[in-house]
């Protein structure tokens, strides 16, 4: 394996990070951007940001989807699911069958 090496980044918020992926995401940033209650405060930050890129902001959203559309949303990996289900659970609230 290749092991590719740290480059400094700096996102126009003017964090200072380093990377060694082509991912721009500013860790920073996103960690400014997590909630502090809800379900989505539960997740990752790939996970919060594929059901918020869907339109997912609200547990009831969960809802209108099944169990495999959420899986194929990119971001939401099987870690995911148990949190989901978990908070869903707690309102009483199902995905569609």
């Amino acid at each position: 394996m290749v092991k590719r090496e740290r480059t400094l980044r700096i996102c126009p918020m003017g964090h200072r990070y380093y990377k060694s992926t082509d991912c721009g995401t500013c860790p920073k940033c996103e960690l400014e951007k997590k909630p502090s209650e809800g379900f989505l405060s539960r997740l990752s930050s790939p996970a919060r940001n594929a059901l918020m890129n869907a339109g997912i902001t609200e547990l009831e959203h969960l809802a209108e989807f099944t169990e495999k559309e959420i899986m194929q949303l990119h971001g939401i990996g099987p870690s995911s699911l148990p949190v989901l289900k978990h908070a869903m659970a707690e309102k009483n609230i199902n995905f569609k069958k």
